[in-house]
């Protein structure tokens, strides 16, 4: 139905707490009572197969009503189509909505953005396995934090991945990755690597402070080896963006990007979510995206 939005529910964001907002959400859609539908599936899978389902009928948006990892399982659906992406971040992080503008904190100002319709392009990235990413693709420490976090059962929430990160910590070493931009390629020992079409990633870790989503390129940033302590002080300039004027610290642009480890065992996470091991390869896709957005956005 052209006029219909479609509300991709992820019931676990923030361990189920966000779902008492989902009825305020859907009643501040309906008005002047617009058909809405929601979409809610029993599994990863089958949630972006219900998603491509409804894609397929050409709604008027396809709503991701959730984190940025719902964010990222909607743009499977909707990249290179005409169908915009709407988002109401309900999710820990919300980074994507960040970056676009979007209220990360007041669901229903979202919604109200949703319903204005103002359309902005956009550009996202593509993995080589046709798998497409609209935030920040990371590998190296933090991504080993969440592979460990992930195994663990305790303890609940942002907690293990506290826990994770202490234990991660006391075993890393650096790195050695093969990164090519372009083709150029070049060698380091690195802490992390991040390829970035948005500028934050983990709730509010300005990895690339410069990254815009409609430059037609990927932000790709190289954390070189330093020593943890250092390493303990330099990482929490993330969140101030202020952690690029650091001498370890690269950044580099390029339309695609290329990395792999002469290490096992390195995993890369986009949008926060298990894109796989190294190696891998990424590219951006200008203006494949269509987002609702504030008009100043637009």
């Amino acid at each position: 139905m052209a006029d219909e939005i479609v509300v991709l529910v992820n019931p676990a964001a923030r361990g189920g707490r966000t779902l008492r907002l989902l009825d305020p959400v859907l009643r501040r859609l309906r008005t002047g009572d617009r058909p809405v539908s929601v979409v809610v599936g029993t599994s990863a899978a089958d949630a972006l197969a219900r998603a491509r389902e409804a894609v397929a009928g050409g709604p008027a948006a396809l709503v991701a009503f959730g984190g940025d990892g719902l964010v990222h399982l909607a743009v499977q659906a909707v990249a290179g189509t005409a169908v915009p992406l709407g988002i109401v971040p309900a999710g820990t992080g919300n980074d994507i909505a960040d970056a676009l503008g979007i209220p990360r904190k007041d669901p229903l100002a979202a919604v109200d953005i949703v319903t204005e319709g103002h359309c902005r392009v956009v550009d996202a990235a593509r993995l080589g396995t046709g798998e497409w990413f609209a935030g920040v693709l990371a590998c190296g420490f933090d991504s080993r934090v969440n592979e460990r976090a992930n195994a663990m059962t305790w303890p609940p929430g942002m907690a293990k991945y506290l826990v994770a990160l202490v234990r991660e910590l006391r075993s890393f070493t650096p790195i050695p990755f093969l990164i090519t931009l372009d083709g150029e390629t070049l060698e380091r020992e690195a802490m992390l690597v991040a390829v970035a079409n948005t500028r934050s990633y983990g709730a509010g870790m300005k990895v690339c402070p410069d990254a815009r989503p409609d430059d037609g390129l990927l932000d790709v940033l190289v954390l070189g080896a330093v020593p943890k302590g250092e390493f303990l002080r330099t990482f929490p300039r993330v969140y101030r963006g202020s952690h690029t004027g650091h001498p370890a610290v690269t950044l580099r642009r390029a339309r695609r990007v290329e990395i792999d480890a002469l290490a096992g065992d390195v995993v890369a996470y986009a949008d926060g979510e298990r894109a796989g091991p190294v190696p891998l390869s990424c590219g951006i896709e200008p203006g494949a995206l269509r987002v609702l957005a504030p008009r100043s956005a637009v």
